[in-house]
């Protein structure tokens, strides 16, 4: 038999892990694998548990939100060798599930992983650390690490939002420069998005539709700080209509960019603290880890994994 690694966070989304957790170790065992389980005990537990111990596995699979599974990606960007990593998601939003249309229910998502195919995920560097699928400023963007688990439990995904409307008034926006592709430019934002997603803090605009997870480069949305009530109004409406073209934004596509601030910027990397920087170095490593996800012939991951079959 093949040997898997899963760690569960037992606190994700409400802890439904604990009603699903032996109909999932059934269907990794009856899949031909030999389960070692970990429910995270603290912050970091999922990174030190693979750091540790990943390199005796045949697949790491965890289940958690979405700062579980940036934990697991961080440790597995260390080990020498791509240990496969399969994902049950468990969280209050879970934007890389909703994303790679990895399913919400837990069996089923078990029964993907065992069913599935390699699918090998860009992963951003962020400085000196990585992250999966965005690193973030501005307003909203610290909203996830600062509201508590319980919280989060309680009303999903609009705990981001309703804490995000409250700072509203007193968000000022930050003066940057950002280098891109030989292309420099100043302004001041209000938000800042480098995603490799179609989807952040459960919400789908302010991201280019043409995303695709192994193609090497970002998707960048910045939003420029509005100067009055009628523009921040303006902004919002385009946003929402995912009109992204406007004077009100900058967009690009990139496979590395540089942002400098006079002062400490707070960075969020998968909804977890990122830290200050004033200088910030943000670059896609290509095809990174190796996901197991199910094909779908209606998304267009399955036109991506036709085309490594044929490589």
């Amino acid at each position: 038999m093949k040997n898997m690694l899963f760690i569960y966070n037992p606190r994700s989304g409400k802890g439904l892990i604990r009603n699903n957790l032996f109909e999932i170790i059934n269907i990794f065992t009856s899949g031909g694998y030999q389960v070692t389980t970990y429910p995270t005990q603290m912050p970091n537990d999922c990174y030190r548990i693979i750091n540790e111990s990943g390199m005796k596995y045949d697949m790491v699979t965890v289940s958690g939100g979405d700062g579980t599974l940036s934990e697991a990606v961080h440790a597995l960007m260390g080990l020498p060798i791509k240990i496969p990593l399969g994902y049950i998601p468990a969280g209050s939003t879970n934007d890389f599930a909703s994303s790679m249309s990895i399913p919400k229910n837990m069996e089923e998502a078990a029964q993907d992983i065992i069913d599935g195919v390699f699918f090998e995920y860009d992963v951003g560097k962020f400085n000196d650390r990585y992250f999966v699928y965005v690193a973030a400023f501005g307003m909203f963007t610290d909203v996830s690490y600062e509201t508590s688990q319980d919280v989060k439990n309680l009303i999903g995904h609009a705990a981001y939002i309703v804490e995000g409307i409250r700072r509203l008034p007193n968000y000022r926006g930050v003066e940057m420069t950002i280098e891109h592709d030989g292309v420099t430019e100043t302004g001041n934002f209000i938000v800042g998005l480098v995603s490799n997603s179609k989807q952040v803090a459960g919400m789908k605009f302010l991201l280019d539709d043409s995303v695709y997870f192994d193609d090497g480069l970002f998707e960048v949305s910045l939003v420029r700080t509005p100067a009055n009530p009628i523009a921040l109004q303006q902004t919002l409406n385009d946003a929402i209509t995912n009109r992204l073209n406007t004077k009100n934004f900058l967009t690009f596509k990139t496979s590395k960019v540089k942002f400098t601030t006079k002062e400490p910027l707070a960075w969020t990397l998968d909804g977890e603290a990122g830290g200050s920087h004033t200088e910030m170095e943000i670059s896609n490593i290509r095809r990174a880890i190796k996901l197991v996800i199910k094909p779908n012939d209606n998304t267009d991951q399955q036109q991506l994994i036709d085309e490594m079959k044929k490589q």
